[in-house]
């Protein structure tokens, strides 16, 4: 039941937070940026000043479903960034070209991130079969051998998970942080206009730092329902 609480309170901090970035997207939607570039021309114009060859910068689908993907080398812009010609546009290419910038850099944290992927995968898939256990009473038993293997796993694959939300932190943070010192230096965003991509930006951020608490409480929830349990 406390289980539910956890998740129903990170369900809606995460919602209002989410709303209050598409609410700062819409608003800086509505501030030109320097030179009336597009979200595309920004991110390619910020990977030929870092000397970043071989990322291709394409037109994605759905709404603030931006990402960089490092297998393929390719910054994925939604339809309104791709082509919008504002700040939001710009904040949000540049952040994405910023985590281009960490991998042909070897950012450290983001390899690592890269390398907890597959774990992590394999963890939230253990976790469903993990709480069906649970669901037909193979933890009823409390101490039993089967209750604390089932629970020990359960806890290791919340702690994974946790981790991977928390090594994402200083990744977002650092691509954010790329992204400011370009627009700012190449003059894409002055005044005002970088005053609100660093706001919009903030507010990208906040909904990693929501995912992060929620797995951590998690984790620590149920790494004490193991330790009453031992």
């Amino acid at each position: 039941m406390f289980y539910m609480v956890i998740v129903g309170v990170f369900t809606l901090i995460g919602s209002v937070v989410g709303n209050r970035l598409k609410s700062k997207f819409a608003k800086y939607s509505q501030v030109p940026s320097s030179g009336n570039l597009s979200g595309a021309e920004v991110a390619q114009q910020m990977l030929d000043h870092y000397g970043v060859r071989g990322v291709k910068i394409v037109e994605g689908k759905g709404r603030l479903t931006d990402h960089y993907n490092p297998l393929s080398k390719t910054v994925a812009l939604s339809p309104e960034v791709f082509r919008g010609r504002h700040i939001s546009a710009a904040a949000v290419a540049a952040h994405e070209c910023g985590h281009a910038i960490q991998h042909d850099t070897a950012y450290g944290m983001l390899k690592l991130r890269s390398t907890l992927v597959p774990v992590v995968n394999f963890s939230s898939r253990m976790q469903q079969f993990l709480f069906y256990g649970m669901m037909f009473g193979f933890m009823a038993g409390g101490g039993s051998g089967i209750g604390q293997l089932l629970m020990l796993a359960l806890v290791a694959t919340f702690g994974m998970t946790a981790l991977f939300s928390l090594v994402t932190l200083p990744v977002e943070f650092d691509a954010s942080r790329r992204a400011l010192v370009w627009l700012d230096n190449s003059g894409v965003a002055v005044g005002e206009q970088y005053d609100g991509a660093k706001d919009a930006l903030w507010w990208a951020a906040m909904t990693y730092v929501v995912q992060a608490l929620s797995s951590l409480v998690l984790f620590l929830y149920f790494l004490m329902q193991f330790m009453g349990r031992d």
